[in-house]
Parts: structure tokens; C-alpha cells; sequence
């Protein structure tokens, strides 16, 4: 039994670090937590207790076993996310590392305590103490790692700014557990030769303190990433702000210039009138209209979300797109503005976009935007559109380049920050946008 159960725990390890790869992930699983844990434990728990079973059968070492099955738990890992797969296969290999570091420290620890039982050569696995170390270790890294998976690591994950460098990141991992599996001595009298056992111990804790020192410094980068994109965010929106004054300003000294000179547009309207000259009055009624200034002059009381409309109202009419809003808002929020200003932009963007490319008869955008029961916003945007909306796993793909669209993934992880909901359908030519937002 003690034979089968030190292969078991070797492999068991397996546990404490899918739940380590869930952890930073967890808003972004296919399934609820409670049922993926119902069938995945289970069967976790059966290839560890069937692993160790076959290792202890053949007498072979675990990672014989364990190799060959990790490709298979990556796959099952990607498949119930919602995230790409160069995040979720780096996640996967960051924890891989660490434990790859661990193991090896325990190694030496199974070294240490076997050290004068005077094994044989064909002791293949850990010394039931060294595989109890191993998985306490694991455990306690899993426990210390906890805080940081659920809001640092998942804060990068979500943001999209930082969405390039996860196609570099997996390198370093790789690297570490190829070390590691390189200082495996082939045979175990090879650790109690000279110092070796000594330097085996100092350079598995220097490895693991390398590799925990990168992923720190990973992210704190990312960290500054998401700070220098939230800080070039809100010069955006300054700059919104200032065009819009600018439109602003202009349309009321047209309004003025219109007030001033409204008596002489009376006047002449009345000798034409007494003319009976009815189409030089549909004239000059028509050149009049011309002049007054077509910019909306305020949407709601919120001038962040103001400033928003105001600019994507005047591309609108450059574009000759008709864009009605009807936005109820006041001017104080609870929810973060530079949060809701982006899910307005991404939201006004993509729909100017698609309705530039339908036929000019067809254009057109209609926004409603008001709260509901004091607690939660609501925004219906509506625009159409021509030619196909590609999805790839329930995820929108991107009409300027290759790859997932940015605009729609980021209103999806501010609605789910935010703890509100959001759906996207598209049917006879009218893409349709719902979001719901706690306010």
C-alpha cells in the first residue's frame, strides 16, 4: 500500500495547481465554479490514484506518466475558459514551473531523509515524508498566492492593453522547467557525492526565487501597463471634453448670431409675404435653416458622459449617419466614469464603423441610455450594418484585423467587474447592443 501511495502523492500535486490556474481565471469559466469542481475533482482524484497505480506496476518514474498527460489537463484547462489560449496555456505553464522548482527542492529534502535508510537504485519516487513536504509546500504556495491570483493576476488578464505580451510570456516557464528537468541526476547516489546534494539544495531554491522574482516584476509591469492605459484613457476623454466646449462655444455664437439677426429674417419674410412670392420665401427659409447650427447642444447632466455623445454625435454628422440618443443620466454616478465612458465609446465606435460601411439610406444610430429602479442603468444601442459578423467561441472577431475585437471584449469585462450583464445579437441588418450597469 505505502508503495502505491508514494507515486499517488507525487501526482497528486496535480490538484493544488489547476486550482492555482483557476484561481486569477475564475470569472471567465464556461461552467459554474460548484460544477466544474464536481467533475473535475473526481477525475483528477482518479488519474492520480490510476497513475500511481501504473507507475507502481511498471516501476517507472511519475514524470513517465505525468508528461504525457499534461498536454491532455492543458486542454481540458482551455476548454472550460473563456480566454484565449495563449493566456490560458502560459497560466497553466507559470504554475507548472513553480512546481517543477518545488519538486525539485523536494527532492532534496527525499534525499535528506533517505540518506542513511540505504536505498536501492531502483527507488523511483519521493519517501512518503518527501511526498507529504512536497505537496504541503505546494499547498502553502497555493494559500500565499491566493490574494494575488484573484486580483492582481486577474486584473491583467482582463486587461487588454497588456493582451500582446502573453505571447512572450510562456518562454520564461518553459525554460525554468527545463532546467529543472535537467538537474535530475540519473542516478540518486549521485546526490551524496562530494557537495553536491548541498548545491543541488541552493540552486532548486535559487531557481524557484529567479522565477517567483519574474513573475513579480511581470507584474508590476503589468501594473504600469494598466496605469499609463488608464492615465492615456482620461487624457482621451479631456480631450472629448474639449473639442465638445469647442462645439460648444461655436454653436452658441451661431445662436446668438441667430437671435441678433431674427428680426431682419421677420422682416424680409414679410415683404415677400406681402410680394405673394411663395418660392423665394421656401428660399430663403431654406438658406436660413442652413445656417443654424446643427450640433446638439447637450445630451444629460453628466458632462463625462456629455462630452462622449457630444463628439461621437459630430463624426455622426460628418459621416451624414442620423444619430438620435435619448439619454437620461444625472450628473453625479456611483460607478466608476472612465469605466462608463468607455463602454459608451467602444459601444458609439463600433457602431459608427459598421453604419460607414452600409448604403447611405440605410444609416442610422439610436441610443437610449436611463436608469432603472434607482440601481441599475440601462443602454440600448442600435445601428446597422452590412456585410457578415464573424464569432469564434462565442467571441466577436474583429472587421479592421485578424484576431478578437477589442471594443465588444472590453465592454464584456466592465460589465462583469461591474457586476451588470450585457448581450449582443444581430439580425436583418440591425446590430443590437444591451448593457445593464449597477449604478
Amino acid at each position: 500500500m505505502t508503495d502505491i501511495l508514494r507515486p499517488v502523492l507525487e501526482l497528486s500535486v496535480i490538484i493544488p495547481g489547476i486550482l492555482l490556474a483557476y484561481l486569477p481565471v475564475k470569472s471567465y469559466l464556461r461552467q459554474t465554479p460548484l460544477k466544474l469542481t464536481a467533475w473535475l475533482l473526481p477525475l483528477l482524484l482518479g488519474i492520480c490514484i490510476l497513475g500511481g497505480a501504473v507507475c507502481c506496476a511498471l516501476q517507472i518514474p511519475t514524470r513517465w506518466f505525468l508528461f504525457p498527460l499534461l498536454p491532455v489537463i492543458m486542454l481540458i484547462y482551455h476548454k472550460t475558459l473563456k480566454i484565449s489560449v495563449w493566456k490560458s496555456v502560459s497560466i497553466f505553464l507559470a504554475v507548472f514551473a513553480v512546481f517543477t522548482c518545488v519538486k525539485s527542492l523536494s527532492r532534496a529534502v527525499n534525499a535528506l531523509m533517505t540518506a542513511d535508510l540505504h536505498i536501492t537504485e531502483n527507488e523511483l519516487w519521493f519517501h512518503t515524508g518527501a511526498g507529504i513536504f512536497y505537496n504541503v509546500i505546494c499547498l502553502l504556495f497555493v494559500l500565499a498566492a491566493w490574494y494575488p491570483a484573484l486580483h492582481c493576476i486577474q486584473t491583467m488578464i482582463t486587461d487588454e492593453n497588456f493582451a500582446q505580451t502573453w505571447y512572450v510570456f510562456w518562454i520564461l516557464p518553459v525554460i525554468f522547467i527545463g532546467v529543472n528537468l535537467f538537474m535530475i541526476p540519473k542516478h540518486r547516489s549521485t546526490l551524496y557525492t562530494g557537495r553536491i546534494l548541498q548545491c543541488y539544495i541552493v540552486f532548486s531554491l535559487v531557481l524557484l526565487i529567479i522565477l517567483l522574482l519574474f513573475y513579480v516584476l511581470f507584474l508590476m509591469m503589468a501594473v504600469s501597463l494598466n496605469r499609463n492605459a488608464r492615465l492615456q484613457q482620461e487624457n482621451h476623454f479631456l480631450s472629448l471634453q474639449q473639442e465638445r466646449y469647442e462645439n460648444l462655444c461655436m454653436a452658441i455664437e451661431e445662436a446668438r448670431q441667430a437671435r441678433h439677426d431674427i428680426r431682419h429674417h421677420f422682416v424680409r419674410l414679410s415683404t415677400l409675404a406681402e410680394q405673394g412670392d411663395i418660392e423665394k420665401i421656401k428660399e430663403y427659409l431654406s438658406a436660413t435653416t442652413g445656417k443654424i447650427s446643427g450640433y446638439n447642444l447637450h445630451f444629460c447632466e453628466n458632462q463625462a458622459v456629455d462630452s462622449v455623445f457630444g463628439y461621437y454625435s459630430t463624426i455622426a454628422e460628418r459621416e451624414n449617419i442620423p444619430f438620435h440618443a435619448l439619454v437620461s443620466l444625472p450628473a453625479d454616478l456611483s460607478i466608476d466614469e472612465i469605466n462608463l465612458c468607455l463602454v459608451f465609446s467602444n459601444l458609439l465606435e463600433n457602431a459608427i464603423q459598421a453604419s460607414v460601411k452600409t448604403a447611405p439610406a440605410r444609416r442610422k444610430i439610436n441610443v437610449e441610455v436611463y436608469p432603472h429602479h434607482n440601481h441599475l442603468l440601462l443602454i440600448h444601442v442600435e445601428n446597422t450594418f452590412d456585410g457578415k459578423i464573424h464569432q469564434k467561441n462565442n467571441i466577436f472577431q474583429s472587421s479592421k484585423r485578424s484576431g478578437n475585437g477589442i471594443g465588444i471584449e472590453s465592454v464584456r469585462h466592465i460589465t462583469d467587474k461591474n457586476g451588470g450583464a450585457c448581450s449582443f445579437t444581430y439580425e436583418n441588418g440591425i446590430f443590437s447592443a444591451k448593457v445593464m450597469l449597477s449604478i
